[in-house]
């Protein structure tokens, strides 16, 4: 069995429509589900992917409307990167990205940078053979468009402690002392440690998981695996759009190993994904209340690339 890359990340952000327009607008990804947090359904859950809507292009936001700013430290995912296939589409990005007044840092193939609620964002050249997840935008040439996940950083005080664990019970290869890759059949990503200088601080602007793709097919036998190893692993949970197990590896980040399917089709037609406030059958009697109460979002693509930035 071998893992596909990153699934998905979820962080988590203070303002729902802010959100919205720096992901949409301002990076290009398509707003694929919007939906509500399935163990708080009082809160928005969003997610932006690619234009199907693909595992390894997807970033998901629980939103805690006024939430204080967190800070990421030992066991939490503190930088995400996307891939881009060339320096041009590093300069387009450059421009963009200062004319938006979003400060960045631009070193050796790489843009650094954060979102409104200041999570750590990178845009790297990377080449390989892996299918180029990409999100149509009317602003954005699509051979300058991002191409889905490159991978993800996290702090650890004690990275080596992680090395059995990721290397023999999930196959991750070692790319360095302190880096991974997961790579499957069709897919692979990044897995990286730094060092912990701070305690983390859960709140706005910070990694709650980072979801690994599994054939839904092999999932129970993951989670066997992972419970054999030491871990503690949740039942498989039935998130409707996938199949989730939940559990810590050895330097606290959270993983969630998902499922390749059923995915955002199963209750919207492709061609209006994200347009309608989602609610897996087992939540949609409170869909009257929940629409009453979340803060309204734009409704269309061209809403969401039209709204002016907060």
């Amino acid at each position: 069995m071998t893992l596909e890359g990153i699934h998905h990340v979820t962080a988590i952000t203070a303002d729902a429509p802010r959100n919205v327009d720096f992901y949409t607008r301002v990076l290009g990804l398509r707003l694929v589900k919007k939906t509500v947090n399935q163990d708080d359904p009082t809160i928005y859950h969003l997610f932006y992917a690619d234009e199907r809507g693909s595992p390894g292009s997807d970033i998901t936001f629980f939103e805690y409307p006024g939430a204080r700013r967190g800070r990421a430290g030992a066991g939490m995912v503190h930088r995400i990167s996307w891939r881009l296939a060339s320096e041009d589409a590093l300069d387009f990005w450059q421009q963009r990205l200062r004319a938006e007044g979003v400060p960045l840092s631009r070193i050796a193939g790489l843009l650094r940078f954060s979102d409104p609620d200041g999570l750590g964002l990178e845009l790297a050249v990377v080449e390989n053979t892996d299918e180029p997840l990409i999100a149509d935008h009317p602003e954005i040439p699509m051979e300058l468009a991002l191409q889905g996940f490159d991978g993800v950083r996290a702090f650890s005080s004690e990275p080596s402690a992680s090395r059995d664990f990721l290397e023999r019970v999930l196959g991750f290869m070692p790319a360095s002392d302190t880096g991974y890759e997961c790579r499957g059949r069709e897919r692979g990503s990044r897995y990286a440690y730094d060092p912990a200088r701070d305690t983390g601080i859960g709140g706005a602007g910070t990694v709650h998981h980072v979801a690994w793709a599994s054939p839904i097919d092999e999932l129970e036998r993951w989670r066997q695996l992972v419970l054999d190893a030491g871990a503690s692993p949740t039942p498989v949970i039935d998130r409707y759009y996938f199949r989730s197990v939940y559990f810590r590896e050895p330097s606290g980040v959270l993983f969630e190993l998902a499922t390749l399917g059923p995915g955002f089709t199963a209750d919207e037609p492709l061609d209006s994904l994200g347009e309608q406030l989602s609610l897996p059958p087992s939540f949609e009697h409170l869909r009257r209340r929940l629409e009453g109460d979340m803060a309204p979002l734009p409704s269309s693509r061209t809403e969401q690339r039209g709204r002016p930035r907060a």
